[in-house]
């Protein structure tokens, strides 16, 4: 098993990774890794190494060519679930594939985040990233109202849902192979309640279509990894042996 690490681009220079205390400690004495033994680093933005351990830094050995990307960024406007719910998206969705977060605050919101938690949340992504053997790390963006959320995306080229209940609509997968995306994807999944009948319409004026997953009621935070698990099993080659 090789492990990995996400690195900031400022440390890889030349031939060489300059690591941080913090990082040293983790490849010495968390993975117990030793002089000579490998492993990737990665910047997080699409770059990868093979790198061998020496002392308190990194020889490059080769770049790493691989992508496990989805072919296209997908953007996941989620109402903030109540507790610590949203480190459970950020983590699985990370591993699906997720591009960007972008947490929101709606009508039926009832948390209030601190500063502590977009930390924990962009740590948490960190981590998924390496786990889930990414080349990027998804951005989280700070919390943000539903009703600025939507005049954010307004100017991004993007095909756009919202995951609604209990109205009439055609389920996400539906669309997804109706009209295969080209373009990025955003979508927007609600808080326990759900989204009013006024963030809804506002959504649908933003240009998003409304969408189902499915005749069942799924909580705050299995509604967008169903989502994502959608997108990413539509959109991803299916993988074949050679």
């Amino acid at each position: 098993m090789v492990y990995r690490l996400v690195i900031d681009s400022a440390q890889q220079q030349n031939e060489k990774i300059h690591l941080t205390s913090q990082q040293q400690h983790y490849l010495s004495r968390v993975l117990r890794l030793r002089k000579d033994d490998r492993f990737v680093a990665m910047d997080g933005r699409g770059k990868s190494w093979v790198a061998r351990l020496v002392g308190t830094s990194a020889q490059i050995i080769e770049p790493l060519s691989e992508s496990t990307e989805l072919p296209i960024a997908v953007t996941l406007m989620t109402a903030l679930p109540k507790g610590n719910g949203f480190e459970e998206i950020v983590r699985c969705c990370t591993e699906l594939g997720t591009m960007a977060f972008m947490p929101t605050i709606s009508d039926r919101t009832l948390l209030n985040p601190s500063t502590n938690k977009l930390e924990r949340w962009r740590k948490i992504a960190t981590e998924a990233a390496e786990q889930s053997e990414r080349q990027i790390v998804p951005v989280v963006l700070e919390p943000i109202d539903f009703a600025k959320a939507l005049i954010e995306v307004d100017d991004l080229e993007t095909d756009r849902y919202i995951c609604v209940t209990r109205i009439e609509a055609n389920h996400l997968l539906t669309y997804l192979r109706e009209k295969p995306p080209k373009n990025n994807l955003v979508i927007a999944t609600g808080p326990e309640g759900g989204w009013t009948e006024a963030e809804v319409k506002g959504a649908i004026a933003a240009g998003f279509a409304p969408v189902s997953l499915g005749r069942r009621i799924l909580r705050a935070i299995t509604a967008p990894i169903v989502a994502v698990s959608v997108v990413a099993a539509s959109v991803e080659q299916p993988i074949t042996n050679q």
